[in-house]
């Protein structure tokens, strides 16, 4: 070949290294076209699925070989494409190949659809220099690797929808067996207790089995009974006709009786309304006497020495033991003469009721009780209680923080007899409904103690209903009203409202009250067979103590706490003193308290005052102090309170 190269013209020579160029760059579009199409086909799991034999055994070096191509480099076979003669392409058995490809194909469950380019296995060899040929053989090998490929996928889709569908069998038989297994053990479990019944049942038997003797022979036993009864029913019988003739003549005394009964019923109800007359006549007797006391009392009270102040003594508080409504202070001073000796100075207070340091709860409640009845005939009721901190204020209002029958306070108190005094007012006609609310005043701020996380965009404030001439009653707008049935019900109320309540420890007291306290029981009573309503309400406020800034050393907030407290009753005081001047202008509104007050100290009200006096002698100026204000207050005449009850029409 080399030697027939060299004697060619040099333009023929140019002219087939041209056209064995271009094979190479159509030869090398198809083979990338032939890759392309390749890597778009879906790659195939060998795990999942195998190739048939007869493609995964085809080798695409080897089936180039048998063709008669060269595997030889592109870059290699170049030159010697430029030195061989063209030559035309002989033809290849492409018919043979088919028609040996067509068995196996048939064999291997491969649809007909798909056909199989010849093998170019099977080609007849081309020369070495029919490169181009060699390139349409390969490009045909790589045909038939593609449709094989095309078979193996069309079998791997098959075989994929085959296993899904022996998939969701697999789950449904799953699904199956385990509901069939369920049935088993619920079948096992009633078979199980059935076993066990009949075994009880068996037991069963054999126990009757026993008694079944002596159940034949009670059943003789009752059949002689039966005897002996049938033999005594005769002579019930003759009984009975002797017994009827009786019933006649008690018939006739029945009727006499019910005549009589009659009678007596006529007297029952001429004696309820005498009853009513008396509890009428007995209300406005109460209240008469009520009005003599003055519808604004003071009692006093000295609260006794705690067991860290045993070391004091109470020598500048004289009681006189024939008079239980005179209390004095003593103080030793200079003499005003100008000698060294000392002169005592005696500070004599008169009230309704000066109550010792022996005093228990009980006792203190009995001069309060019949305030609380007058709640109930429908007089509006006020009781408050005022001293210096630490005097016990809270203590006498509400009681220690562990309640006991003994150490109970006034508003438990007040609230047992209501309840209890209703219960008995039940039998005369009398229904009551009750609504209790409790609030404080801490910093001229009104809070509602009853909710538990109180809401900052929450208003309250002092309403009166009804006109500024005849106020009815004052309310608190968006207070929590509760309306309550028994006992147990207020306790609760009283107990959250006093965990909520605003306290502190100061230099004086360990636990003092920081603002005022307020519980409201608004107590509404109808009587339908009267035709008779009434309308009150029971106040009970525990005053938040004074202080001397200098003693209790408050400082920040519990400064400002002081002073709103000492402010506040500064003006208690002035709406006092204004009461029993006759002012005709009283300031109630200058401060919440006043104005919460206002009923209850210049209104329609009953009014008891408590003034706590400490018992220790450092406290002199402070229990001082106390007594003269309540003084004022024990001067004060408010007018007679008026019921509030009217008659429905």
């Amino acid at each position: 070949m080399d030697n027939v190269d060299m004697f060619q013209p040099q333009g023929k020579k140019r002219r087939l290294q041209d056209h064995n160029t271009e094979n190479i760059n159509v030869a090398a579009v198809n083979n990338k076209s032939m890759s392309l199409q390749r890597s778009r086909l879906p790659q195939l799991s060998l795990r999942r699925i195998q190739m048939p034999a007869a493609v995964a055994s085809t080798n695409p070096a080897g089936a180039v070989k048998k063709a008669g191509c060269s595997t030889v480099p592109p870059s290699s076979s170049r030159g010697r494409l430029t030195q061989s003669t063209p030559g035309k392409a002989k033809k290849t058995r492409v018919a043979a190949v088919a028609k040996d490809a067509a068995p196996s194909t048939a064999a291997q469950g491969v649809p007909q659809s798909v056909k199989y380019a010849p093998s170019a296995a099977v080609a007849k060899r081309r020369p070495a220099w029919d490169v181009k040929g060699k390139l349409e053989d390969t490009q045909k090998l790589l045909s038939e690797c593609a449709g094989k490929l095309q078979v193996a996928e069309l079998q791997r889709k098959r075989l994929q929808e085959s296993a899904d569908v022996l998939g969701i069998g697999l789950s449904h038989a799953a699904s199956r067996v385990k509901e069939l297994e369920d049935k088993l053990r619920t079948a096992e479990c009633q078979l199980q207790s059935r076993e066990s019944e009949l075994g009880q049942l068996r037991h069963d038997n054999t126990a009757l089995q026993t008694v079944l003797p002596l159940r034949e022979a009670q059943i003789s036993s009752l059949t002689t009974e039966v005897k002996e009864l049938s033999a005594t029913l005769e002579d019930t019988k003759s009984t009975l006709v002797y017994t009827q003739q009786q019933l006649d003549q008690k018939a006739a005394c029945a009727d006499e009786q019910q005549k009589l009964i009659g009678s007596l019923e006529e007297q029952l109800q001429h004696m309820e309304q005498a009853l009513t007359n008396t509890e009428q006549e007995r209300r406005r007797l109460h209240n008469d006497v009520q009005e003599l006391k003055g519808n604004i009392r003071v009692i006093c009270r000295v609260r006794p020495l705690l067991d860290g102040e045993r070391h004091n003594d109470m020598m500048h508080i004289q009681f006189l033991p024939s008079d239980e409504k005179v209390i004095t202070l003593t103080k030793e001073q200079e003499s005003h003469t100008g000698n060294n000796q000392k002169e005592v100075v005696k500070h004599n207070f008169s009230f309704d009721h000066v109550l010792q340091p022996v005093a228990k709860q009980e006792k203190v409640f009995e001069d309060i009780s019949q305030l609380v009845q007058s709640a109930l005939d429908g007089y509006n009721v006020c009781i408050f209680a005022y001293g210096q901190t630490g005097s016990g204020k809270t203590y006498t209002m509400e009681g220690p923080d562990e309640l006991t029958c003994d150490a109970k306070g006034m508003i438990p108190r007040a609230v047992d007899q209501i309840f209890v005094t209703a219960r008995r007012l039940e039998t005369m006609g009398w229904m009551y409904k009750f609504t209790a609310s409790f609030l404080e005043i801490y910093n001229e701020t009104i809070r509602d103690l009853l909710v538990t996380k109180s809401q900052k965009a929450v208003v309250y404030e002092i309403k009166q209903r009804g006109n500024q001439s005849r106020p009815e009653q004052l309310y608190v707008t968006n207070l929590k009203y509760v309306t309550v049935g028994t006992v147990e019900e207020v306790n609760k109320l009283i107990a959250t409202a006093k965990s909520n309540r605003s306290v502190a420890k100061t230099a004086i007291n360990h636990k003092s009250s920081r603002s005022h306290s307020v519980f409201q029981l608004q107590i509404d009573g109808s009587n339908t067979a009267k035709g008779l309503t009434c309308r009150s309400t029971l106040c009970l406020v525990d005053l938040a103590g004074s202080e001397r800034l200098d003693k209790s050393c408050s400082t920040g907030e519990r400064l400002r706490e002081a002073q709103a407290i000492n402010t506040s009753l500064s003006w208690l005081g002035l709406v006092i003193q204004s009461l029993s001047n006759k002012e005709a202008h009283i300031p109630y509104r200058n401060s919440k308290l006043t104005l919460l007050l206002q009923n209850s100290l210049g209104g329609n009200s009953k009014t008891l005052m408590f003034v706590n006096v400490s018992p220790l002698e450092e406290d002199f100026h402070e229990s001082l102090n106390t007594l003269r204000f309540a003084s004022q207050v024990n001067e004060c005449n408010i007018g007679t309170a008026q019921m509030n009850r009217k008659r429905v029409l």
